[in-house]
């Protein structure tokens, strides 16, 4: 019997008042149920609301380094439970066990990354015009801030949300995509044993439609900060911006790295290959376009192929596996469209493009690693977001046309370049249309201590993780004083 994970409420875990749960199924064999979740109501979101608003002040008067201690804590808790957390994510979404507990050591880095915060100048002291006057500016906090997470990274993105929130004195609500519901209920639980004040934390499970769209139009949310597709997501910017309230949208990626004619092509292989089919693909950093300078093409090709058809590919938790399974049967047939539109609109297959099935896929939601050569930037796959593990190859003849074909999407998130000539490293770094650019180095990587957010469609503008968190979590206030 698969346990049952309820929503976290004032403090308590409670059932939904709807009574029914949903499954959580396991990618790599959908005949295992991981764990059974709340499908909650707008009733359970008001609850959750109204005790966060109710916990905001006496949170908000909580000094800084006391809300750090209580971080702290949870950090420890989480640690303690690394093993038994990353194996739930395998399980519920997928990933392999050792990025599984990658992921959750980074959590556990964020969690003490922000405590320390708590510790940190908050304002600026500003010279006035008065003689006998100081003015100075601080920070106060949003009040409550609704949480909307993805699947793909189920313990760093709800964590580098919640922790600096909660640091810089907000209440938080939590939505989590339902394909991990039962990863951010073990997060969740890491919180409450750590003994956070009640309302200070609340989680509500159920559909995007019901408890994420009802957190951006609930009147008593002040701010919304977001992960997850382009659509949803300027649908939940439009809701919070009607109401006047606070939104932070990170939405969806389609990145390029650049192979110069000077590059270290076994590095440049190994990178686009762990920027782009690590996770089956799923990051919105992950490398999709592989644009190459044509010195190099074939035998930057020859190597990529090569080095991809020796992928292992299966069930997360055993050893050896290189690349699990898409995350959900939504995900997995929308990977096999654009391969089918890859095929169709005149791109060559170089390796992959089909569904993995026989003995040890038959219960999962498996997929090839594949390559495309020949693809051109009118292309579906050279243009739109595919979240799978599928490579496009572009050739190019100059630095300068690779740079314009990576900035030929709607997409800014992230990019890279290989190259050891310090002109094309500038230029990129000066022409690339991106909030992350990283050269000779895979597009996925994101370190907790920088700023992380797009460019043109990628984002609402903001930027998340470091200092710059505090941006989107506190509002700016002048303080004028004179005796």
């Amino acid at each position: 019997m698969s346990a049952t994970y309820l929503n976290f409420i004032n403090g308590q875990w409670t059932p939904s008042v709807t009574g029914e749960v949903e499954e959580s199924r396991n990618p790599a064999n959908q005949k295992e149920v991981v764990g059974l979740f709340q499908k909650s109501s707008m009733d359970d979101l008001n609850q959750a609301v109204a005790s966060a608003k109710q916990a905001s002040k006496p949170w908000k008067k909580l000094s800084g380094s006391a809300r750090g201690d209580l971080l702290y804590k949870v950090a420890s808790i989480l640690e303690r439970r690394l093993d038994e957390i990353a194996e739930t994510m395998t399980r519920e979404m997928g990933k392999t066990f050792p990025e599984a507990k990658g992921e959750t050591a980074r959590g556990v880095a964020i969690l003490r990354y922000y405590a320390g915060e708590g510790l940190r100048s908050v304002g600026d002291v500003i010279p006035s015009t008065d003689s006998e006057a100081l003015m100075f500016t601080t920070r106060t906090p949003l009040g409550v801030v609704g949480v909307i997470t993805p699947w793909n990274f189920p313990v760093a993105i709800p964590i580098w949300k919640i922790a600096p929130a909660l640091i810089y004195g907000n209440t938080v609500v939590v939505k989590p995509a339902s394909e991990t519901a039962v990863t951010c209920a073990k997060i969740v639980e890491c919180f409450a044993k750590a003994g956070l004040p009640a309302g200070v934390i609340n989680m509500v499970t159920g559909s995007g439609s019901i408890i994420g769209q009802g957190l951006a139009t609930h009147p008593d949310v002040n701010g919304i900060t977001f992960t997850g597709s382009n659509g949803v997501g300027k649908r939940i910017g439009q809701a919070a911006l009607a109401r006047g309230a606070k939104y932070q949208l990170e939405m969806g990626g389609k990145n390029p790295v650049i192979v110069a004619n000077d590059a270290n092509l076994d590095l440049a292989v190994e990178a686009t290959i762990s920027g782009g089919l690590r996770s089956t693909g799923q990051k919105c950093t992950a490398t999709s376009r592989v644009i190459v300078q044509s010195e190099v093409y074939d035998a930057f090709k020859e190597k990529l192929v090569q080095k991809v058809q020796q992928l292992t590919v299966g069930d997360g938790m055993k050893a050896g596996i290189w690349m699990g399974p898409c995350a959900n049967e939504g995900q997995l047939q929308t990977v096999l469209s654009y391969l089918q539109k890859g095929t169709e609109e005149g791109a060559s297959l170089l390796c992959g493009g089909n569904r993995l099935q026989g003995e040890g896929f038959e219960n999962g939601l498996f997929v090839e690693p594949t390559v495309f050569e020949n693809v051109t930037t009118k292309m579906a796959i050279a243009q739109e977001e595919i979240f799978g593990p599928v490579l496009a190859l572009m050739k190019v003849n100059t630095i300068e046309e690779a740079l314009e074909l990576a900035n030929d999407v709607e997409f800014g998130l992230s990019a890279s370049i290989f190259t050891t000539n310090i002109g094309s490293m500038l230029s990129f770094i000066n022409e690339m249309d991106a909030g992350l650019v990283r050269i000779n180095a895979e597009s996925a990587g994101v370190e907790l201590q920088a700023p992380f957010g797009g460019m043109k469609q990628s984002s609402s503008h903001s930027r998340e993780q470091g200092r710059a968190a505090m941006e989107f979590f506190t509002s700016v206030k002048t303080v004028f004083v004179k005796g």
